[in-house]
């Protein structure tokens, strides 16, 4: 039983990833998925002293073709099994995630999800402390207004 401290969320909410300069960001709750995945277009890696990093683009909002552009270290490279039963070895970076009053680091895959509903998913690493409700949706909060540049 979840005490009143525990934040319950929906099975879609709004989130932030202030590291990657992400104000708000469409997420699907997803208890079926052990790592959290992100739609990145693409991206390079290279070195940066004996460090493995990522330059990524990423394309955090449905039917928008906005790219947000980050440089950042990578935490890991791993065979991930997708819901179909599909393998596929995806870079693993981590950043800060922000949804109603948590704030967190999570591990974020990136991966190609152009079509799917959904740009983010969260997965059950990231899950810590929460309490899914699925009947429910947004109840961290309401649309995050994001800022157009």
């Amino acid at each position: 039983m979840a005490d009143k401290t525990t934040l319950k969320v929906g099975w879609k909410e709004y989130a932030a990833l202030p590291e990657l300069g992400i104000e708000c960001i469409h997420v699907k709750i997803d208890t079926g998925a052990r790592t959290s995945a992100i739609h990145a277009v693409k991206h390079q890696l290279f070195k940066k002293g004996q460090e493995q990093w990522v330059k990524v683009y990423l394309a955090p909002y449905q039917n928008d073709d906005t790219l947000v552009v980050c440089e950042l270290p990578v935490k890991d490279q791993r065979v991930v099994t997708s819901s179909n039963g599909q393998q596929s070895e995806r870079i693993v970076i981590e950043t800060s995630l922000v949804l109603g009053g948590l704030k967190r680091q999570i591990e974020l895959t990136l991966s190609s999800r152009d079509t799917m509903r959904f740009r983010m998913l969260l997965g059950r690493q990231a899950m810590q402390g929460l309490v899914v409700v699925p009947s429910k949706a947004h109840l961290t909060n309401k649309k995050i207004p994001r800022k157009r540049k």
